[in-house]
């Protein structure tokens, strides 16, 4: 028997194609080996093994790609990578396209949660996307949702919107509201990691949970926690 060789090395073999070609059959997804997608090109194979070229198949290069997260709280970026496969991939992402092991690579996070919040987090591979998160993240408003107890003083709303003055430290303006009597709203720009912790404190309330479901202009909406869907074509953030 002869010893197994690399798939795209099959491949030239199988389809007449040159070397780069193979590549980017192999690494778009296009090629099978006994029914199951591989997407390196380093694999090795056998003659008795089926190496197929897939309905469909492009020479395109798989374009870079950004995915939203719905994290728990205090998720490292181990944890993160973890969180990214098909079995995590919502099931109603209206955003769905081909899942491929190549979307899980070299991706970038950027915007940090506050320390101990849950919710939103975005990675990217896509270079418009990491340098507008960069370049522009201190003007991108973020939206929290943060459980409390507590009695918060009649014109606490009022001090967290004019930038609240606490044992001689002034913090940024923030938009604040209600949303039931457990819950505020928080909408601010560019946060310390500690600041919604720091302003609640000071105004008498203990933080219970703290979930981040809005950067710019794109919401986690339905999202369910410990699972990831596609950035849209036309989201902004």
């Amino acid at each position: 028997m002869s010893e197994p060789t690399r798939l795209s090395k099959r491949v030239i073999e199988l389809f007449g194609c040159s070397r780069r070609e193979a590549d980017l059959y192999i690494t778009g997804g296009w090629v099978s080996v006994d029914g199951q997608v591989i997407e390196a090109p380093q694999h090795k194979v056998d003659e008795q093994q089926r190496v197929e070229l897939l309905p469909g198949a492009s020479l395109d290069p798989v374009d870079p790609i950004s995915l939203l997260l719905h994290v728990p709280a205090g998720s490292s970026a181990a944890a993160l990578q973890h969180q990214l496969g098909a079995a995590q991939h919502w099931a109603d992402d209206p955003h769905a396209q081909r899942i491929l092991h190549g979307h899980f690579l070299r991706q970038e996070q950027s915007l940090p949660l506050q320390n101990g919040a849950s919710g939103l987090v975005v990675l990217s591979q896509d270079w418009r996307a990491q340098r507008k998160l960069r370049e522009d993240g201190a003007r991108l408003e973020q939206e929290y949702l943060v459980e409390v107890s507590g009695e918060m003083p009649a014109n606490g709303l009022e001090r967290l919107k004019k930038g609240l003055l606490h044992k001689g430290v002034q913090y940024p303006p923030c938009k604040a509201s209600w949303q039931s009597e457990q819950r505020l709203r928080f909408a601010l720009k560019n946060p310390a990691p500690d600041l919604l912790r720091t302003l609640c404190t000071a105004l008498g309330l203990q933080v219970r949970e703290m979930k981040r479901i809005r950067i710019g202009g794109v919401p986690m909406a339905k999202l369910p926690l410990g699972q990831w869907r596609y950035l849209g074509d036309k989201e902004r953030f």
